[in-house]
């Protein structure tokens, strides 16, 4: 089972990748995560991709692409994965088939409105201490502003202010929705419905894709 999960930023993929990974027992792979690793480490490609990061804008392909190949190199992807952040653009998605011949089974985009999309993630908060994330409405933390996990200082990212939010709305509709396109035409493409509670989502996913959510 090799999936790729699309949508814009904030409609919930790293909450439904890990769950579905779970379930199909498969590692879920989050580039996102990975750069942020790499920011937070201070190396030369981590201060880099931060400075695209911070203004909502892509990180260039040749520094996610060599990210991901080295990654899906791993022994626990021999049987399957979730890709949850990659591919963001078009030439991104004809470059992961050509690294690794029919590397997607199935592209799943999750769908939600831009409203919708600014309101969760104007709400979003992270743990400058693991990385957690939470949501005021959503999913608050036990104690306002402290981690649950770790007890550490939660804050709003840098991308998700007000008008980065818009940015990179504007940067997904122009650069990533097309790759929807993409996988239509290859007849890869199921599309999920991202409104409502978590775990209604997760079983539209689960139907979908045919495991148990």
């Amino acid at each position: 089972m090799r999936i790729v999960l699309l949508g814009p930023p904030g409609a919930g993929k790293g909450t439904q990748a890990e769950r579905i990974a779970k379930a199909a027992n498969i590692p879920a792979i989050s580039t996102g995560m990975m750069l942020r690793e790499a920011i937070a480490g201070g190396s030369e490609l981590g201060v880099l991709a931060g400075q695209y990061i911070d203004k909502g804008e892509l990180v260039p392909d040749e520094v996610v692409i060599g990210i991901v190949k080295g990654r899906l190199a791993g022994d626990d992807c021999k049987d399957g994965y979730l890709l949850d952040g990659f591919p963001r653009t078009v030439a991104q998605a004809k470059a992961l088939e050509t690294m690794i011949p029919d590397a997607v089974k199935t592209a799943l985009a999750i769908e939600v409105s831009d409203d919708y999309i600014i309101e969760r993630l104007s709400g979003r908060r992270e743990c400058k201490g693991c990385g957690m994330t939470y949501h005021i409405c959503n999913r608050p933390p036990k104690q306002e502003g402290v981690c649950d996990s770790c007890a550490g200082e939660l804050g709003c990212r840098a991308d998700d202010m007000p008008e980065t939010i818009k940015n990179r709305m504007q940067v997904y509709h122009e650069y990533t929705e097309p790759i929807k396109d993409y996988y239509e035409s290859i007849g890869k493409l199921k599309v999920v419905d991202g409104f409502g509670e978590i775990d209604t989502v997760t079983q539209r996913i689960a139907s979908v894709l045919g495991v148990q959510g």
